[in-house]
């Protein structure tokens, strides 16, 4: 895994329905590919001059990030606001963000609560936190200057102000919104990894990326369309659950491998695809673990339901903290993620193709 890569994509600007810096920072890293995106902000990389006949397999990520948008400018010159895709309210008081203007420009703020020198003994006990309490703070005193000088204006993104850092020795990455940038590399690395080795495939591979996942998985709703695949590897970053659950019980550890998603609120997997994925990692000694979640959903919702209905696979890298501003992921599970793909994606021949797809139930 190319770590530069990944950081950049990570600190790259892109809300959801805002993810234009985030397709050009990836799509610098996709000279080699066919690319083209369109007008809801998804894009697609596609193998050269490989046989259109062959089945395609879809590898998906989505690019946007949980976020913000400016609700509306108060006299005092704060930002009331609302959210792009699930926050808990109790994370986000005192954290910094950056708002892109219409010009483009980067403007930091501050999310401001009720300071605790005003709150009543009461409202110390319960805070009550709700986005509708919450306002941005830029450092202007008046609404005319939020608009004329700030250059800010109501519909205008924001994200959380977060910088990726590596550490080396211990082979972490820390940053935001590797839900769902883990996966948009992932994309990137297996994509390089199977270049060379493209025409003897089993299978087309087309990477697509995909926007609007947090506020409804709307992108991948697109893609799907568009590239009308016959099998389809979702990439995520998913919550981890080492941090609260003993070690039997979790289903996300860092540095355990990729995770297997069995079943969430979108979907329930395909079992012999997954049996597969079980296979390939264990005859290819890939660390992995498997997860069924009570809650939560990814692309793989809607991909699994186009066409005849399309097989998917959903891997994930458990990375901490998933849908706050700071995120922790290990190098090693973002490696495994990838291996695993492209060892499923190099022996699905067509003996495997017809089993996953139930071809020979009858």
């Amino acid at each position: 895994m190319n770590i530069e890569m990944f950081g950049k994509i990570t600190d790259a600007f892109g809300p959801s329905g805002f993810e234009e810096d985030v397709i050009r920072t990836i799509a610098g890293y996709c000279q080699e590919f066919e690319l083209e995106n369109d007008a809801m902000n998804n894009l697609y990389a596609r193998m050269p001059e490989v046989d259109p006949g062959k089945p395609v397999v879809m590898l998906d990520a989505h690019t946007d990030e949980c976020g913000f948008m400016v609700q509306a400018i108060l006299d005092n010159g704060l930002l009331s606001m609302l959210t792009l895709g699930g926050f808990v309210m109790s994370n986000l008081p005192a954290h910094s963000v950056v708002i892109k203007t219409r010009a483009g420009k980067l403007v930091k703020g501050i999310i401001a609560a009720k300071p605790v020198h005003f709150m009543t003994d009461a409202e110390k006990a319960n805070p009550n936190l709700t986005i509708e309490n919450m306002y941005i703070d830029v450092g202007a005193v008046s609404r005319e200057e939020v608009i004329e000088s700030f250059g800010i204006h109501i519909g205008d993104p924001i994200m959380p102000d977060v910088k990726f850092e590596y550490d080396e020795e211990h082979e972490i990455c820390f940053g935001k919104a590797f839900d769902n940038r883990a996966g948009c590399a992932c994309i990137v690395d297996t994509m390089k990894q199977l270049f060379e080795e493209r025409a003897s495939l089993p299978v087309n591979v087309v990477g697509a990326f995909a926007a609007q996942e947090e506020v409804g998985t709307r992108g991948a709703q697109v893609t799907s369309q568009v590239v009308k695949p016959d099998f389809a590897i979702v990439f995520e970053g998913s919550p981890s659950d080492d941090f609260f659950f003993s070690t039997n019980v979790s289903q996300g550890r860092m540095k355990q491998g990729v995770q297997i998603r069995l079943r969430d609120q979108s979907y329930v997997s395909n079992p012999v695809f997954a049996d597969f994925a079980r296979e390939m990692a264990d005859k290819y000694g890939i660390p992995y673990q498997e997860t069924v979640r009570r809650g939560g959903s990814t692309n793989a919702g809607k991909i699994h339901l186009k066409n005849k209905a399309v097989p998917v696979l959903v891997l994930g890298v458990p990375s901490r903290y998933v849908h706050s501003h700071y995120n922790f992921c290990a190098k090693a599970d973002l490696e495994a993620a990838v291996d695993l793909a492209c060892e499923v994606i190099r022996h699905l021949d067509q003996e495997r193709q017809k089993h996953i797809c139930r071809q020979d139930i009858l």
